[in-house]
């Protein structure tokens, strides 16, 4: 999957949690306080992106991805 593919993911995630605000979200915002995120949003998005993607991301690892190029990068890898 490329990382174009991966952001596009995130986006449509992150739209479906806050409608139209994750198209907005710039790389390096911090996607939790830019949206407003609760620990449950955030547990949706790993959610969706697992079913999506296919990838597990361990609760361990969740205070890593605070931005969308820190997902991209994590999810690439």
């Amino acid at each position: 999957m490329t990382r174009d593919e991966i952001l596009a993911a995130l986006r449509r995630h992150l739209n479906a949690i806050v409608p139209g605000e994750g198209d907005e979200l710039a790389l390096d915002d911090d996607i939790r306080d830019e949206l407003d995120l609760d620990s449950m949003d955030f547990l949706k998005l790993v959610q969706g992106l697992h079913e999506d993607l296919g990838v597990d991301i361990p609760e361990t690892d969740y205070g890593k991805l605070d931005t969308l190029e820190a997902f991209v990068g994590y999810l690439s890898r």
